[in-house]
């Protein structure tokens, strides 16, 4: 199992948007937006690595509003 934490910025005024959009995912456990350098923080949960590199690339960074995206692989 990998447990990843991908962090979102998102196009000014665009955070509940994508926040409603990427709670609708398949292996998203939790999504929050947040204050600092990033707007939305979520947190997945997968099988293979790959499937939380697509969840950040493909299904997250390809959404209207999303600006840039981060992924952080837990190690513990």
């Amino acid at each position: 199992m990998v447990h990843a934490f991908i962090m979102v910025k998102t196009a000014a005024g665009r955070s509940e948007d994508v926040l409603q959009a990427v709670r609708g995912l398949d292996r998203i456990s939790e999504a929050h937006i947040v204050a600092g350098e990033f707007d939305v923080i979520v947190e997945t949960d997968a099988d293979e690595v790959y499937d939380v590199l697509h969840a950040a690339s493909s299904d997250i960074s390809g959404m209207d509003g999303v600006a840039d995206t981060k992924t952080y692989m837990a190690l513990d």
